[in-house]
């Protein structure tokens, strides 16, 4: 998906026009489920949430349960939360997650244990091509190896997931390689590094800037909308690897209007705000190289070790990217912001894992707000403006301009890592 830069530019999409009906019909209105869930006096009845509501939720009942709350993750097909927790004592935690309005499962490793055991696979098996993500569905951590984890290698990991114990750990393998999917060739470009806008923002002294992966922007300083042209934004600040995979880049012409939308190619969808991952959460992902996908999320806070070095705090997914797509928008039908394309294995032929720099913690940790400027509750930490009550509506705005995103045919800098 592309994001709006004005001066607007005729555009052709990236993407195909099957695949920008299959935008349009994906996102275009659905039904949603109702926000009414059950009244506080119906007994233990889940209430219906959308998956923006439900990572709300999941965040309130983490700091409520305490050393009880083991994750969660979304049920898409009854939408509903559901939260694990592990049995003690004190069963009025389950009461308090029922009243809340979640579905409550009884499990039997903490998250204590399930973050001990990921520091034992940082401190012993960090090894190229392999990563790691705590998974509530299953309440185990998932890790995944690529095709390079061979031989001593590969021993080491199973050592030491074996180590943590039966029932903490799963590993799987992967047929690619992990890498970051950064290109040399069209689309933001930089010599010949080729990236996605993520996410147009408004920068902390009210500037317009844009959201994009941090290995691109440690690639180049410097960015063009079309290749061999002049520049039009330059690097603020980056990060990659380490604790996360994010930049922000600035707009050299202070006068450029960067709303915060993504470009469908015949229509735009707006971003509300930003919002928290949740497991089980379906997401779409909009990059330069293959336009639109879709998938779930999979697992938060994963840890990849890529050969540039280690990324941490990523949300693991199944949506699959190729080079070329690395910055681009990850989102929910219903407009809220989520993530950034890091790397992963695989293509959207065979398919692979994808990880995400989530947009909180990278609006947090530059100081920008998703939107203009004075747009209330737009910014680093995702507060609440509403937008968890919108339905698919948004979806529909804007499609008369879509033939005129400056992003997506590469013209303009909204999806090309």
């Amino acid at each position: 998906m592309s994001h709006k830069r004005i001066p607007k530019r005729k555009a052709a999409m990236a993407v195909g026009g099957a695949v920008a009906l299959g935008a349009a019909a994906f996102l275009l209105p659905h039904a949603n489920a109702s926000q009414d869930g059950a009244s506080d006096g119906a007994a233990a009845a889940p209430k219906t949430l959308k998956a923006g509501d439900a990572s709300d939720l999941a965040s309130r009942l983490a700091g409520l349960l305490g050393d009880a709350f083991a994750g969660s993750y979304y049920d898409g097909d009854n939408k509903q939360l559901v939260v694990n927790v592990v049995p003690g004592d004190d069963n009025n935690v389950i009461v308090q997650a029922e009243r809340a309005g979640a579905a409550v499962r009884e499990v039997d490793n903490s998250m204590t244990e399930l973050e001990a055991g990921a520091r034992t696979l940082k401190s012993e098996a960090t090894i190229p091509g392999t990563s790691w993500a705590v998974d509530p569905r299953t309440n185990r951590i998932l890790v995944t190896a690529d095709s390079t984890v061979t031989g001593d290698k590969w021993n080491r990991l199973e050592s030491t997931v074996e180590s943590l114990g039966s029932g903490m750990a799963t590993i799987k393998k992967s047929a690619g390689t992990f890498r970051t999917f950064a290109s040399g060739g069209d689309a933001i470009f930089s010599g010949g590094a080729r990236c996605s806008l993520g996410f147009n923002v408004t920068a902390g002294d009210g500037s317009p800037a844009f959201l994009t992966a941090g290995h691109c922007g440690v690639a180049a300083e410097q960015w063009s909308d079309a290749q061999g042209g002049q520049p039009i934004a330059t690097v603020d600040q980056s990060v990659f690897p380490g604790e996360g995979d994010f930049a922000l880049v600035r707009y050299d012409d202070p006068a450029t209007v960067a709303p915060s939308e993504v470009n469908l190619g015949d229509q735009t969808l707006p971003m509300s705000r930003a919002a928290e991952a949740t497991v089980g959460q379906e997401v779409f992902r909009m990059g330069s190289t293959t336009g639109l996908a879709d998938g779930q999320v999979l697992g938060l806070n994963a840890t990849v070790n890529y050969p540039e070095g280690t990324v941490t705090g990523l949300i693991q997914t199944n949506v699959c990217a190729e080079p070329g797509d690395s910055g681009g928008s990850m989102f929910t039908r219903d407009g809220l912001a989520v993530g950034l394309t890091s790397g992963g294995s695989g293509d959207c032929t065979s398919g692979g894992e994808t990880f995400f720099q989530p947009v909180t913690t990278a609006l947090a940790a530059v100081g920008a707000t998703l939107g203009d400027a004075g747009a209330a509750g737009e910014g680093a930490g995702g507060q609440e403006t509403g937008a968890g009550d919108q339905s698919g509506d948004g979806a529909g705005a804007g499609a008369g301009d879509a033939a005129e995103q400056g992003a997506q045919d590469g013209s303009g800098p909204t999806g090309t890592h």
